[in-house]
């Protein structure tokens, strides 16, 4: 086990495999400008609709945010207080409990962000 590397926290999420440091706070992403798999900065805004591995219950994920982590946060706070649902903000993304893609996408667009459906 002493050559054992942490990859994932429950506290942070992803951890790099280079620098060790959580995937959001990554310094050599920034300096090799390389971006983590599971999130795309092409500048548009996902939105879709999931139930996989949650039992059954339906959320709407919001990914694509190339903005701070506090900020994510304060906006995801108002994007659950617009929906009138709880959430929550893992690795970046953005989870809002049930389906509310249409409010969502209304509500990201009046705030000038490129939003679009994503998914099925």
């Amino acid at each position: 086990m002493a050559n054992s590397k942490l990859v994932y926290s429950t506290e942070t999420g992803k951890i790099c495999p280079s620098c060790q440091n959580p995937v959001l706070k990554c310094r050599c992403i920034k300096k090799n400008s390389k971006t983590p798999d599971n999130v795309k900065y092409d500048g548009i805004i996902r939105v879709q609709r999931e139930v996989k591995g949650r039992k059954g219950k339906t959320v709407t994920t919001v990914s694509g945010f190339q903005i701070a982590v506090d900020e994510l946060k304060l906006l995801a706070a108002q994007l659950k207080r617009r929906c009138g649902t709880g959430g929550s903000v893992k690795d970046g993304v953005i989870i809002i409990q049930g389906d509310h893609r249409s409010t969502l996408i209304t509500e990201l667009k009046n705030r000038g962000f490129k939003a679009k459906i994503a998914g099925g």
